[in-house]
């Protein structure tokens, strides 16, 4: 399945920007379950109840997303629409309700996505897949690499748009236009940071939180050393999804468009296990991937992910960017 933009859809700025505020989204209904988690705390997850003996996919959200971002509705409609079921887990505090732990989440939170998809695991009665979208797709990487032929238990994995190399994506998001993308983040974490630091005074320095102007900054003075990283270098560094992409062993695609904002086609990976598939469009954007006339379409990103989780892959080599227009 090839990625084409629609003429109307001239950049990766306007790709990304207009399927996430302009396009209707689908309704989809949700069944929304609270789970405690081991330190304390909670998550809540909300579920599509399909069809007994259909797939189950899970689907992790990007920073700052939810179950109503644009890429979960347009999946859920798909999933509705064939009868599958579903569940997107939120990171904690993206529910709508500030988490009781110091903790938020970050890129490389392999740890709890371990624990929710062994928890939902029992849940599926026919095949169970895994995806994730931006943020959430570099944690799904990273479990995904992390703990090899114990993740065998999902069949097929999918990650869109994720930032696979996070200080490349970092410095890209301080340039320009990118800086937009930045300040729609901060404009959120921040006041839940504030909320944070009223729960645990001294967690972190609040002026310099909220001096931040930049993505570099605040991981540095909150996401890095709330979760147990040095420095925002460190963090980068180390939760990049790039370098577990050759030891994963369960047929996985990796779907980023080379005008990325987030993540220029330059400094996507090139090496991978033969069970990855490294699919590289020219065009696409941010978690865009609108087709169609105006108002546009959603529905070709849920269709290519679906078309993966089906067996519409080729396993035995690693598929590089140069291939997968094909």
């Amino acid at each position: 399945m090839k990625y084409s933009a629609p003429l109307w859809l001239p950049n990766g700025h306007f790709q990304t920007i207009y399927p996430a505020k302009c396009i209707p989204k689908p309704a989809v209904a949700l069944r929304r379950e609270r789970w405690p988690t081991p330190d304390g705390d909670f998550i809540d997850v909300d579920f599509i109840d399909g069809t007994p003996g259909a797939p189950f996919v899970v689907l992790f959200h990007g920073l700052e997303g939810s179950s109503d971002s644009h890429y979960c509705r347009a999946l859920g409609a798909e999933l509705v629409a064939r009868g599958w079921s579903g569940a997107i887990p939120h990171f904690r505090g993206c529910s709508g309700e500030p988490n009781l732990a110091p903790r938020f989440y970050h890129s490389g939170d392999a740890q709890e996505a371990d624990w929710i998809l062994r928890r939902l695991h029992p849940r599926a009665t026919g095949k169970f897949y895994a995806c994730g979208v931006s943020l959430g797709g570099n944690v799904l990487l990273r479990w995904l690499g992390e703990s090899q032929h114990t993740a065998e238990f999902v069949d097929a994995a999918v990650a869109v748009s994720a930032p696979l190399d996070l200080a490349r994506g970092g410095e890209a998001l301080g340039r320009g236009f990118n800086k937009v993308y930045q300040r729609m983040f901060l404009q959120t974490l921040k006041p839940k940071c504030a909320a944070k630091h009223t729960q645990f005074p001294g967690l972190f320095d609040l002026d310099a939180m909220h001096a931040a102007a930049d993505l570099y900054t605040f991981d540095n003075i909150v996401t890095a050393p709330l979760h147990g990283y040095r420095n925002v270098e460190d963090y980068w560094n180390r939760a990049s999804a790039k370098h577990v992409l050759e030891d994963i062993t369960v047929p996985t695609l990796v779907l980023n468009a080379r005008n990325d904002p987030f993540l220029p086609g330059q400094f996507l990976p090139t090496k991978a296990s033969s069970h990855v598939v490294l699919d590289y469009p020219a065009e696409g954007g941010h978690v865009g991937f609108a087709t169609g006339r105006l108002p546009g379409s959603l529905a070709w990103l849920p269709r290519r992910m679906i078309h993966f989780l089906e067996g519409g892959r080729s396993i035995g080599a690693p598929q590089t960017a140069a291939l997968c227009d094909a």
